[in-house]
């Protein structure tokens, strides 16, 4: 996890502005084209490997990074950390990682280095696009129930209560009980309802308790949840 502590982006007004990286020229070439046709996005690079992707991400300040995992020069997992802890306080891009399988260890530590998702690179056309759009406006996760999965599968705590949740003493009980509705994929209006409470009280403790644990995104907090024991893997709940 990353320890830094930065507030939130804020979406601007105007269309998503996206960098695409990724070294197979006919992959990259193919999402230009695809985002660039449709309605609230905008490309504003395109990388080649994660050192370009890096250095394009500080020159641009994109809202959205559409990084491939495994890249020449710097690796998507690399590239994520490095522009995140580049970018300013509050103008954090967010990462999309793009991988061949869902269930991939550079994908899952794309996450705990603060990603806010993962796409397949068979993924259907509508449904990336639908992806940029979720992941910018950034109040959703993005396939709840495949981010789950890929967490549940690389967490490492095994065992509910093997290490002290330091980290999360930090938090009211308030903003434990949203980060674990967080953990179950839950979307803020989703817990407003189940809390009775507004969505912007929703957005309030959720903040605060991201920029507590330095966290990035939504999935780096699914990531926390569960390696803290907040949440606690299905395979450990059977095994007990």
């Amino acid at each position: 996890m990353t320890g830094s502590s930065h507030a939130l982006p804020v979406p601007h007004e105007g269309p998503a502005r996206v960098l695409i990286a990724d070294d197979h020229d006919l992959i990259r070439g193919g999402l230009a084209a695809l985002i660039r046709a449709a309605p609230g996005l905008d490309v504003v690079g395109e990388a080649v490997n994660g050192l370009d992707a890096v250095a394009q991400a500080a020159r641009a300040e994109p809202d959205v990074v559409l990084m491939d995992m495994r890249m020449p020069e710097l690796d998507g997992v690399a590239a994520c950390t490095r522009i995140l802890s580049a970018a300013p306080e509050g103008a954090r891009p967010r990462v999309l990682a793009l991988t061949s399988f869902d269930i991939d260890e550079y994908v899952y530590a794309a996450l705990r280095a603060g990603a806010s998702g993962f796409l397949l690179k068979d993924t259907a056309p509508e449904r990336l696009l639908r992806a940029l759009h979720l992941v910018a406006a950034g109040d959703c996760l993005f396939a709840p129930s495949v981010t789950r999965r890929l967490v549940e599968t690389y967490t490492r705590a095994s065992v509910p209560g093997d290490e002290p949740l330091t980290d999360l003493d930090r938090l009211t009980p308030r903003e434990l009980e949203i980060l674990r509705l967080v953990a179950t994929g839950a979307c803020n209006e989703d817990i407003a309802a189940l809390l009775t409470v507004s969505e912007a009280t929703v957005k309030s403790h959720l903040s605060r308790a991201m920029t507590k644990l330095g966290l990035c995104s939504r999935a780096q907090a699914v990531v926390m949840a569960y390696e803290s024991g907040l949440v606690v893997p299905r395979r450990c709940r059977a095994e007990h």
